[in-house]
């Protein structure tokens, strides 16, 4: 009980800081973490609506949840659409990784231990695609937004291999899994593709 509580606390931080890091050079501090707590609560009523319907889909209510908070901040004070999803991507990475790890400690999973080494991984990747994005030839808008779609991708394509190869995961939902993060990776790619298109 201790040790989610201290965790939650630490993932909570981590996103709040990482989120208003990625947003604070074009957002006033106020808005900026109302959006957050708005991201935060929406993510917590998915959990909670999860936890007395679908156990399982867990994960995937609390990301809608997110993305619905998400969506309606940036109706109410017009954010960027890219500049934000990329501040949210990456400030749930850690705490995605801190998900893994408890449950790697409290159930002695090797499999949950591996997704939070997985999901360093991708922690350092993300803050190497954000120093050389601009210099991929092949990437020619320049523009913000490439660092977390990208991470976004290779997490749901990890998911769906993953899935693929019938690992058991505490955040997956069985086979169907295959289809849902399959499904984020396209979107994932046509978000990419469409933001290559756009100048700076």
């Amino acid at each position: 009980m201790i040790v989610n509580f201290l965790i939650g606390i630490l993932g909570v931080i981590l996103f709040l800081f990482i989120f208003w890091k990625k947003l604070k050079e074009d957002y006033s501090s106020n808005i900026i973490f109302t959006t957050a707590f708005a991201i935060l609560i929406g993510s917590s009523l998915g959990l909670t609506i999860s936890r007395i319907f679908f156990p399982t889909w867990f994960f995937w209510f609390a990301f809608l949840g997110s993305i619905l908070g998400m969506f309606l901040m940036i109706t109410k004070f017009k954010f960027r659409f890219y500049e934000t999803i990329e501040a949210l991507i990456l400030s749930t990475i850690p705490l995605i990784s801190l998900m893994f790890f408890k449950d790697s400690i409290v159930n002695s999973s090797l499999n949950s231990f591996l997704a939070f080494v997985t999901s360093l991984i991708l922690i350092f990747l993300s803050y190497w695609f954000d120093i050389n994005y601009k210099s991929f030839s092949w990437y020619k808008s320049g523009r913000i937004g490439f660092t977390g779609i990208s991470i976004a991708i290779i997490f749901f394509i990890t998911r769906t291999l993953v899935a693929i190869f019938k690992v058991s995961m505490v955040s997956f939902v069985g086979q169907i899994e295959i289809v849902t993060s399959g499904l984020m990776v396209l979107v994932g790619i046509g978000l990419l593709v469409n933001l290559g298109r756009q100048k700076e």
